[in-house]
């Protein structure tokens, strides 16, 4: 996709992507399988690796960066038929059956979160396949804050669609402005087609930038009060850690990820989608700005110590050692790089 990001409408990017398909899957065919033990790829994209890791006796793990295919499509569909009529899932349905197909055949699931890990559960896949390894961040870049913004200033990162539940926080902060005049919602992403029919409501009432990087970004979080992710389907949204090890309480839904590091009253708070619950969690962190830095600093602790990149791979390198070999004989694994 990446080369068709900034030169065509992103329904068009998505068309030309799965269009292409089979080149990728061509070039996959044609290149050299290195020795291994272990083969990992993402859902989707597991079937030709798994066939070469067959070959090999390879351990076969399957890395999801969404929830079960049955619950991503059926999460994000529902939103489709709820908010915008007519709009359907750009994801073809022979891509979920892929899916469907690896998760079977993995040796392990990857989860980057709880619901992730619960999703393949209550799909029918054994929990022992399952791995909880929670996203880590770059602590070089995400700093901790050092106070709170005067006048509420809250943020989220991530496409603006239906998925990610844009639907209902700008409902949410419309609630809040009526408590705190003067609140701030930045919003970092683009739009995705599917908020077509909510987008001309909102335009104007929160601050956009479309596109930030790394180190501003990481800027842009010290200066705010809460993160604030109210997602109907995620993985892990990579940017709750960021937040996190900026010192930002997290207001987010299970669905989010969030579960996984968040402790609903510690961390953050865990809400529903709803307007109604995500509004008084955003007013609750701000109106006591000596709890908001309390909750901060257990999110810095809980997101970042112990939790950098590094440390996701070590725990990676660590459960593929005790699942390749023998009790007693694991080794102790190489450091991730």
């Amino acid at each position: 996709m990446r080369p068709f990001y900034r030169l065509a409408p992103q329904i068009v990017v998505e068309r030309a992507f799965y269009a292409l398909f089979p080149l990728w899957r061509r070039w996959f065919l044609a290149q050299p399988f290195p020795g291994c033990n272990v083969v990992q790829a993402i859902m989707g994209y597991a079937t030709e690796p798994f066939d070469a890791a067959d070959r090999v006796g390879a351990l076969k793990v399957v890395d999801c960066p969404n929830s079960h295919p049955t619950s991503y499509y059926g999460y994000w569909q529902r939103e489709c038929d709820l908010w915008n009529p007519g709009e359907n899932v750009p994801i073809p349905r022979w891509m979920f059956a892929r899916m469907n197909r690896e998760l079977e055949r993995a040796d392990v699931i990857l989860c980057p979160s709880t619901f992730v890990r619960d999703s393949m559960v209550s799909n029918g896949l054994p929990e022992s396949k399952c791995f909880i390894n929670p996203f880590g961040v770059n602590t070089s870049i995400f700093k901790p804050r050092d106070s709170t913004p005067q006048a509420p200033r809250f943020i989220t990162v991530g496409t603006i669609c239906l998925r990610k539940g844009y639907q209902y926080l700008f409902r949410a902060f419309e609630q809040v402005k009526l408590v705190y005049p003067k609140a701030e919602l930045i919003c970092v992403g683009s739009y995705k087609s599917d908020f077509a029919k909510e987008r001309p409501r909102w335009e104007g009432t929160f601050t956009h930038i479309p596109h930030i990087g790394h180190q501003a970004l990481s800027q842009l979080l010290a200066t705010c009060t809460a993160f604030v992710f109210p997602s109907c389907e995620e993985g892990f949204a990579r940017v709750i850690p960021e937040a996190m090890a900026t010192g930002l309480p997290i207001i987010a839904t299970h669905e989010s990820g969030a579960t996984t590091l968040v402790k609903d009253g510690v961390e953050g708070y865990i809400v529903q989608r709803t307007p109604k619950e995500i509004a008084a969690a955003m007013i609750r962190v701000a109106e006591d700005p000596q709890r908001n830095l309390q909750m901060g600093e257990a999110a810095y602790r809980k997101g970042a110590v112990k939790n950098t990149w590094q440390d996701y791979g070590d725990r990676l390198l660590a459960e593929y050692a005790r699942r390749i070999f023998p009790p007693g004989q694991t080794p102790k694994p190489a450091i991730a790089r």
